[in-house]
């Protein structure tokens, strides 16, 4: 019987052959320039001298055995490589081993989720919608591909690095452009195995796999309670750096006009767990896309994205201009309902929805302070007749988070015709006082601490106040 013989190493394989190669190499190379020479071209520089050669094919061994045998029969580039750096064509060589490299990553991309990557790396609405299918992956540049790996963990950060420095020099120092750089054979070497160890044979971490998995399930077909469950789970634990891309991905399927009726629902069953662990860069982005949806007229996906936004409470994170439309046309509609029949039932929805809108910090568009100061004075002070109960509270709340220029537009509200006209009455004049009470400590400049130290002291009722000599005299000194 033939026994059967072990495929040799690459090291092996490489280190006879470069053996072999540089015996004659010096031959070709004489003949080659020569050639060059007659022809009236330049030789000097041309090639790089043998030493270098010599040891790029030696170093090169090294790298090729962390290359799994059965992947070798398709790393074409890096046969080119390898021919071009022993001829003496290190630029050459470089452009190959890029070309290598972008051609594993984009197999990579493909294996994992490519509409996802695609929802990842190509930050413009606008230019994603011209990606649909793996023929389209050319028309991301280079750094996208990369960084787009990096986000959604088919690199490492170090690999990133590592891979994103080839890309430079393979822009900066290889035949893709004009250049004097010298590169040497260990230089070559080095990014050789770069390439085969995080774009060829890097592994999936434990989180990417999972993702892997979940994005499979959430487009495969409606999830169970079950599994809505154990995704969620996962989500508990998920960083910021790695729940920001995958909620880009589902936020940007979401809004995917073609996404069938199961992958949206089981989006909106995990939004809001997953929205927990997203960070806040990436939740203003998700407003910013919206309002983008809408200066492009897009107003299906903008439809789309606003529900994933109210599905979360989080219409604080809208651009500015939307909030600033929906803040006023809440605040209309909040004064509205106070002011007709069923204003106990009706104010407490608007006020919550006025409060979303705020956010925590009381962040209001400059221009619509004072009619959102006064709004909530207002309607904090009753329409005389008794107190919304459950509104109430979130005006109290509204209150504790003006700024010391809100609390400011607050103390002197008793000067607008229509809070002096509530202030004449017993339930108004008992909320003035405890508005006095919450905005007291915000108000930090001295006018403002005069000017609060004469209210209290004011012996009259309130709706008198912006007639008082003294008290008209200080709020001239607003004005100034």
């Amino acid at each position: 019987m033939t026994g059967h013989l072990e495929p040799r190493t690459a090291s092996e394989v490489v280190a006879e052959a470069s053996e072999t190669a540089l015996q004659g190499l010096q031959t070709f190379e004489d003949l080659v320039l020569g050639i060059i020479a007659e022809s009236g071209l330049p030789t000097d520089g041309i090639l790089v001298e043998l030493g270098e050669r010599h040891v790029l094919m030696k170093s090169t061994a090294f790298a090729l055995a962390k290359l799994p045998f059965e992947k070798r029969g398709q790393a074409n580039y890096i046969s080119k490589m390898i021919i071009a750096g022993s001829v003496g064509l290190f630029d050459a060589a470089l452009n190959y081993l890029w070309d290598e490299t972008v051609l594993e990553l984009r197999k990579r991309v493909v294996n994992f989720d490519l509409q996802y990557f695609y929802e990842v790396a190509e930050k413009s609405d606008n230019k994603r919608k011209e990606l649909k299918d793996e023929d389209d992956l050319p028309k991301l540049d280079d750094q996208k591909l990369l960084s787009g790996c990096r986000e959604i963990g088919l690199i490492s950060d170090i690999g990133f690095q590592e891979l994103d420095l080839i890309r430079y020099m393979r822009n900066w120092a290889s035949a893709a452009h004009p250049n004097q750089v010298q590169l040497d054979g260990l230089q070559l070497a080095h990014w050789l195995g770069a390439c085969i160890k995080h774009a060829i044979t890097l592994p999936y971490d434990q989180i990417t796999a999972q993702v892997k998995k979940l994005l499979v399930k959430v487009k495969e077909k409606r999830l169970d309670d079950g599994a809505i469950k154990e995704i969620s789970s996962f989500f508990v634990n998920l960083p910021p750096v790695q729940a920001d891309p995958l909620a880009s991905g589902f936020f940007g399927r979401y809004t995917d006009l073609t996404t069938g009726p199961e992958t949206l629902d089981n989006i909106r069953r995990l939004w809001p767990e997953l929205w927990n662990q997203v960070s806040d860069e990436a939740r203003y982005n998700f407003g910013f896309r919206l309002g983008r949806f809408r200066a492009n007229g897009d107003q299906e996906q903008a439809d789309l994205a606003r529900q994933l936004i109210d599905l979360v409470n989080g219409a604080t994170y809208l651009p500015s201009e939307e909030r600033a439309w929906e803040i006023d046309a809440a605040l209309d509609e909040l004064i509205d309902a106070h002011n007709n029949w069923n204003n106990f039932y009706n104010e407490p929805s608007i006020a919550r929805r006025l409060q979303e809108l705020v956010g925590q910090h009381g962040d209001v568009p400059e221009g619509l302070s004072r009619k959102y100061v006064l709004g909530i004075v207002e309607v904090f002070l009753t329409n005389g007749n008794g107190v919304a109960v459950n509104a109430d509270p979130v005006y109290r709340d509204l209150i504790t988070r003006f700024d010391p220029q809100q609390a400011s537009l607050a103390l002197r509200a008793f000067a607008d015709p229509v809070i002096a006209s509530k202030l004449q009455w017993p339930l108004p004049q008992e909320k003035w006082t405890e508005l006095l009470g919450l905005i007291g400590s915000k108000l930090t400049g001295r006018t403002d601490r005069e000017l609060f130290e004469a209210v209290q002291g004011f012996p009259g009722q309130p709706h008198l106040l912006a007639k008082d000599s003294g008290i008209k005299a200080q709020l001239k000194r607003f004005e100034d």
